[in-house]
């Protein structure tokens, strides 16, 4: 009886240490995913000024800013991104580009929300990166990342 006892303690503290960990394990998981999304929406930053110096707008898609599949670099692919980012997926993320009548738009959420990442991204011409910690889109009203 003191051993089934003695066992059952070890089987409850197992449950209690693993229903601690994993949740952290998780989180420390998604973190690369979630910093290669935001260090990768900086890189878009970066190639919009690019863009806009070169032809005087913002490029309204990611496929704008990345390399041509033939040819000279122009406005219709520019050449400012790695291929792998203009495709829109990288490291468990999906990114878009949208042009609008003031600038653009940057939007990433995860390709599978809490397995690769779990939070979703909003940034625009404005610089500011903004977050949200669910399934839902970050937009313009989301916090700003901390």
């Amino acid at each position: 009886m003191i051993a089934i006892a003695a066992s059952g303690v070890v089987l409850v503290g197992s449950a209690v240490v693993l229903a601690i960990a994993i949740p952290k394990m998780v989180a420390q998981a998604n973190a690369p995913h979630e910093l290669t999304a935001i260090t990768s929406i900086g890189v878009i930053h970066r190639a919009e000024a690019q863009y806009y110096a070169s032809f005087g707008r913002f490029a309204p898609t990611l496929a704008a800013l990345g390399p041509p599949s033939n040819g000279e670099p122009g406005k219709a692919a520019a050449d400012l991104i790695p291929g792998y980012l203009a495709t829109g997926r990288f490291d468990g993320y999906m990114f878009f580009v949208t042009g609008t009548v003031r600038g653009y738009v940057i939007t990433a959420a995860p390709e599978r929300f809490g397995v690769t990442g779990r939070r979703t991204f909003y940034s625009d011409e404005t610089l500011v990166i903004r977050n949200n910690w669910n399934r839902g889109a970050a937009t313009a009203t989301s916090p700003q990342l901390q």
